[in-house]
């Protein structure tokens, strides 16, 4: 954080009562029009009694009688004291040189101290409103201090104190915020230790089973085994996905995500999706569908990691779209990039779970059962993918029109 340089507050000060002095001398001359001997002879006076009111300031500031105080209320009131004393000093000075009699001097001498004690008197009472704002502040601060994250200020105006009890508003909406979030994280936490325990202790549990059954020799079948080796193949593949899905998480939670940026043909891409999954498609007669737009080939990405995308969405969309319906890829050419969508014809994702479809371990179903779904890692690798290519992926949903993913791949230039 940077603050401006401002000049010494005694330079000010100086230049503040030259600036008086001239203007006092300015309106002397044209109010009274004396005779240059008394200009000078003023000029000297006031000169004299600015020297010694300014001294006297400086070294009250010097002495460092601010910082002394205990409260800023009698800081404010030791400075209005102060200025009535320089006041009646010149004044009364200016008056003893210029009264001609003993009775006009003292008469000066008691209204100049009945309106210095009126100046403090005012000066506590204005003192009273600006010292209780300040302690407003410092109690709601101490309220913050105790954890009480609701605490705010009602400050009414358009001073430095408004603009501080705002901007204390401000930073307890800030540490509310950062207090919530640290309580979700701390429940993810929670739940990601649940959940991923269940995701592994799943398929290590079939796989135990199957090597202690064949080990213990109570299946002997040469078909049964084949059957249990098929099985035990299958979960070690589960496993591995999940493991590589936590390692891609990782790489993205810590920015450390390569990207092998290349012109790769998106049209190739597309193709070479629904081609792999056409085997899962047909039994259940899902026709699987890719339209690219005329003009668009070669765009500026990761082949690999956006084929990691597609294949995710595209899966989903397979998963829940019921038999005889269609998945469809669609690219879209767009002025800066182009724009892929996926749609299925399923029943739609719940309005209630659109905003965190994309959130680490986060499924609509919440059974945990891998044969509804993953692990839940699936849309948020998709999403971290995408946007390290500088894009963003959407979705939208209703149960009328299915599901539509959308990401975007932003050119090169």
């Amino acid at each position: 954080m940077t603050t401006k340089p401002t000049s010494s507050p005694f330079l000010r000060f100086a230049l503040g009562i030259a600036l008086i002095l001239v203007v006092s001398l300015l309106a002397f001359y044209l109010i009274m029009r004396p005779p240059l001997d008394d200009i000078w002879l003023m000029a000297a006076f006031l000169s004299i009694t600015a020297l010694i009111s300014g001294m006297a300031s400086y070294i009250a500031y010097r002495m460092g009688w601010i910082n002394r105080s205990p409260t800023i209320r009698w800081t404010l009131i030791g400075g209005y004291i102060l200025a009535s004393l320089l006041t009646f000093l010149n004044v009364w000075m200016t008056a003893r040189l210029m009264f001609a009699s003993q009775h006009d001097l003292l008469l000066a001498t008691v209204l100049l101290l009945f309106a210095g004690g009126i100046a403090i008197a005012l000066g506590y009472f204005l003192t009273a409103d600006l010292t209780d704002r300040i302690q407003r502040l410092e109690e709601a601060a101490h309220s913050i201090a105790d954890g009480d994250l609701d605490t705010r200020i009602t400050e009414k105006g358009q001073d430095e104190i408004s603009d501080l009890a705002q901007s204390f508003n401000v930073m307890a909406d800030q540490l509310q915020a950062a207090e919530q979030k640290k309580q979700e994280i701390e429940i993810l936490r929670r739940d990601l230790i649940a959940w991923i325990s269940h995701d592994l202790q799943t398929p290590l549990t079939s796989i135990r089973a199957i090597l202690e059954a064949i080990a213990d020799g109570v299946v002997d079948d040469p078909d049964t085994v084949q059957r249990y080796l098929s099985t035990a193949q299958k979960d070690v593949a589960s496993l591995s996905s999940l493991i590589d899905d936590l390692f891609q998480m990782a790489q993205l939670d810590a920015g450390g995500l390569t990207l092998n940026l290349a012109y790769n043909s998106i049209r190739d891409l597309v193709s070479d999706t629904l081609e792999s999954f056409s085997e899962l498609a047909s039994p259940r007669k899902v026709e699987l569908r890719g339209t690219v737009a005329p003009g668009i080939d070669s765009v500026w990405m990761d082949a690999q990691r956006i084929g990691r995308v597609l294949n995710n969405l595209v899966g989903n969309a397979l998963q829940y779209t019921p038999e005889e319906g269609t998945v469809d890829v669609v690219v879209h050419d767009l002025p800066q990039g182009v724009l892929v969508e996926v749609r299925d014809a399923g029943e739609g994702i719940k309005e209630s779970d659109l905003p965190f479809v994309f959130e680490s371990f986060y499924r609509g179903e919440k059974s945990r059962n891998r044969g509804t779904g993953g692990a839940g890692l699936g849309l948020a690798i998709a999403r971290g993918i995408v946007e390290a290519h500088g894009g963003e992926i959407t979705v939208s949903s209703s149960p009328e029109t299915g599901t539509c993913f959308s990401f975007t791949i932003p050119s090169r230039y």
